[in-house]
């Protein structure tokens, strides 16, 4: 998965005494977009060129920091990520490094929580409860109100993935979007924890909404921070529960069907926790491999 990049580490401790040094990548954040520097073409060794602290425009004054990734602090641009970077900067979404595997994976991954983190500065300049401009906090990963004191945290969105699984055939379901540009891709179940719900009844009521189908045996399998939509994604087998007719919701999903292990092709990338469990389920129970 995409946090996978042992020996490497995301640091993610906040340290508000940290000071850039020469070569940091500093982050420009634009809704889903970072912006980077060109490369040459087939260059795979700096096929994501950041932008870095001592480069020509670069800013080393009013940088947030961001974390620790390997050897380097990671810096958000000032303004939250707002301003616009200096040429030949380009602005690319983090979507299409991914569909055009750019990858390092360790740069992905900072890339992903960079946008993340970005997103939550930008969205959080000014206090929600009394519109005043908010400060960073001197010790916190937080933004406070100077006037009334409000405290605001990094906001982490609750999520499920659910590989729904019908033991007897010896199949899951697979799912695709019914729009977007990850439409082709085959995916599992997933949606958002809501308030009030436990995440055992978020996967019953997902499954129950997207496939008409209804579920037992829940169990946890594994987790995985995904910035695009600011998740914590948690990972769950389930089995179909009754009658295992698929009544797929259209307005959410393109396809839903039944797959036995050699339907199972899997994700382009190795990044998601879908995929992992897709292919995970597959070569358990490919017939030849037994």
């Amino acid at each position: 998965m995409i946090q996978d990049i042992a020996p490497l580490r995301l640091a993610n401790e906040y340290r508000p005494a940290a000071r850039p040094a020469a070569g940091d990548p500093v982050l420009y954040v634009r809704g889903q977009e970072v912006a980077l520097r060109p490369t040459a073409a087939g260059d795979e060794a700096v096929a994501i060129a950041l932008p870095r602290v001592g480069e020509p425009g670069v800013p080393a004054e009013g940088l947030t920091y961001l974390f620790g990734l390997g050897d380097e602090a990671w810096w958000l641009a000032p303004e939250q990520g707002g301003v616009e970077p200096l040429r030949p900067c380009v602005w690319v979404s983090n979507r299409t490094l991914r569909m055009e595997g750019r990858g390092p994976r360790a740069t992905m991954y900072g890339i992903y929580t960079a946008v993340h983190l970005g997103g939550w500065y930008r969205a959080n300049r000014y206090c929600g409860a009394c519109g005043k401009p908010m400060e960073h906090h001197d010790a916190l990963r937080a933004l406070r109100c100077p006037d009334c004191g409000n405290l605001v945290f990094p906001r982490l969105n609750p999520a499920v993935i659910v590989c729904v699984c019908d033991p007897e055939r010896e199949r899951i379901v697979l799912t695709r979007y019914a729009r977007g540009r990850y439409a082709p891709i085959d995916a599992l179940v997933a949606g958002f924890v809501e308030i009030g719900e436990t995440i055992e009844d978020c996967v019953r009521r997902e499954v129950r909404e997207e496939l008409g189908l209804e579920v037992k045996n829940i169990r946890y399998y594994k987790s995985q921070p995904w910035g695009v939509a600011g998740d914590i994604l948690s990972g769950y087998w389930a089995d179909v529960d009754g009658d295992p007719t698929l009544h797929m919701d259209a307005t959410e999903l393109g396809r839903a069907v039944w797959a036995g292990p050699d339907e199972i092709p899997g994700q382009p990338d190795d990044y998601s926790l879908t995929n992992e469990m897709m292919c995970l389920w597959r070569d358990e129970h490919r017939r030849d491999e037994r």
